[in-house]
């Protein structure tokens, strides 16, 4: 009788690295070792070897047929050396002994040659780490015939629901990331990150008046969470968002109150407030936030955190790019400042302890503090209310992108779904309103919060500096009074 030993899932996640990372290029830990030792035999802060296996895949249909279909496979290892503020990173493509060692004697030049035959062995240690989703390859979760399926079935769906809709794209993504962390100071993390993701874009089109609307959404699991039940709810937010839009009227402008819906309006606190508490910018002083922790920054009632450790999130991670755990981090309790989140580097500097928000778009990349999943918490108001509260105002429940001035804290961000509503009432939709303000200016003028708290679907990308990540938000429904909004009126 054969008996299945199963491991604890922290080590289960280390020998899937290992085996896929390591042992194909005749590599184990003494080669790991070997190569840190290396640049630390220069007088460094801290060093890291990064590696990464990724295999992904996609769809996408158009005009009734799946067009196309890609797959790739990426892997490749990221060797970086700290000193001080300067970071020095090589990376390839190449896993071997040699490519290791020669980025090893690469990157250790930024620092001082030390006394080399002193440097001590750190004893090894795995890193703790959490287990928030299963650590399945989602593109193996369904087969080809499946997915063309799945697509297909968008398509017949969206037309089905509404004569107007004369065109549907729909795509569906699943990648399978495996990294590998090796620090200096002798720890060692891994991960298994499965991430899924179906979108479905529909054009409609009435007396000439050509009108878009999105759905979708994903996380971290396997492609049998696309059910007939979730599929229907993205196309019905699709077709219901275009057929809104059909019926919308140019935004009026100025200054006036706005109330955002709950969920994916989250990008607003995302890009006004998020990227503002990030520890770069606030160790350089180039923050709006900069110097004001235990400082009033918003209105009572406003607590806003960054948590990585949400089960199946799409912005969630059992471990960061660094070999940290994930953290729920408070950065603003009832509208106080309680602090940033960081990376390793920027926490040394600041004095401060990561939170497990080091992150890096892949092994060719260095990491630096971003977000995970951001969100406010909910208050005690009625939606419904909240919405009957305008006098004159806009009511915007969904957004396409938006920008931040970091330094001023000035954003600015289009409304793709939203309402003029006067006296409590919804009057009409409303097309090309942009909402502008100044973030740290806007937290102030919350003056109602909704019990509706809700993440987003699971379809945030955040870009900084170059590398784009995977993130999640959220919020409930929220008043905000004063804000400027730029209109086509």
């Amino acid at each position: 009788m054969a008996f299945m030993i199963s491991r604890e899932p922290t080590l289960e996640r280390l020998a899937t690295a290992q085996q896929l990372l390591l042992a194909p290029f005749g590599l184990d830990e003494t080669h790991l070792a070997k190569a840190l030792a290396e640049i630390r035999a220069h007088k460094v802060d801290d060093a890291d070897l990064y590696f990464q296996y990724t295999r992904a895949e996609g769809w996408s249909l158009e005009e009734g047929i799946v067009k196309t279909g890609s797959f790739s496979i990426d892997q490749g290892v990221g060797v970086r050396a700290v000193s001080g503020e300067k970071t020095a990173f090589a990376y390839s493509d190449d896993i071997s002994e040699a490519s290791l060692l020669d980025a090893a004697r690469t990157v250790r030049a930024i620092a001082a040659a030390g006394k080399s035959a002193r440097v001590k062995a750190p004893a090894r240690k795995v890193a703790p780490s959490r287990q928030l989703y299963g650590g399945i390859d989602p593109i193996a979760s369904l087969d080809s015939t499946a997915k063309v399926q799945l697509l297909e079935q968008v398509e017949q769906l969206a037309r089905a629901r509404d004569p107007r809709v004369v065109q549907v794209m729909a795509g569906l993504a699943s990648e399978y990331d495996v990294v590998l962390v090796a620090r200096a100071d002798g720890t060692l993390a891994a991960d298994v990150r499965p991430l899924v993701r179906l979108s479905v874009t529909v054009i409609a089109e009435q007396n000439g008046r050509r009108e878009m609307g999105f759905g979708g959404g994903g996380g971290r699991f396997g492609l049998a969470y696309f059910s007939q039940a979730q599929i229907a709810e993205y196309v019905e937010q699709a077709v219901g968002a275009a057929l809104t839009n059909l019926e919308s009227r140019p935004a009026p402008a100025g200054e006036m109150t706005v109330v955002l819906g709950p969920g994916w309006p989250g990008i607003l606190l995302h890009e006004a407030i998020g990227h503002g508490l990030e520890g770069d910018f606030n160790r350089k002083e180039s923050s709006a936030f900069s110097g004001r922790i235990g400082q009033r920054v918003a209105a009572k009632g406003v607590t806003v955190l960054d948590d990585g450790t949400i089960a199946d999130r799409r912005g969630s991670l059992n471990v960061d790019d660094e070999g940290n755990p994930s953290q729920r981090n408070v950065l603003i309790e009832d509208g106080i400042l309680k602090g940033y989140i960081q990376d390793a580097l920027n926490a040394r500097l600041m004095n401060v302890r990561p939170t497990g928000n080091g992150r890096r778009e892949s092994y060719a990349h260095v990491p630096m503090p971003r977000m995970t999943n951001t969100y406010m918490l909910g208050g005690d108001k009625d939606p419904d209310e909240i919405v009957a509260s305008i006098g004159k105002g806009l009511y915007a429940t969904n957004f396409g992108g938006g920008q931040v001035d970091i330094t001023s804290g000035k954003f600015v961000f289009s409304a793709s779904e939203a309402w003029w509503v006067e006296n409590g009432k919804k009057l009409y939709p409303v097309k090309g309103a942009t909402i502008v303000g100044n973030g740290p200016d806007a937290l102030t003028r919350v003056s109602m919060i909704g019990n509706d708290m809700a993440l987003d679907s699971g379809v945030g990308t955040c870009g900084k500096e170059g590398q784009s990540v995977p993130v999640g938000v959220g919020q409930p429904t929220l008043r905000i009074d004063g804000l400027t909004v730029g209109g086509t009126a």
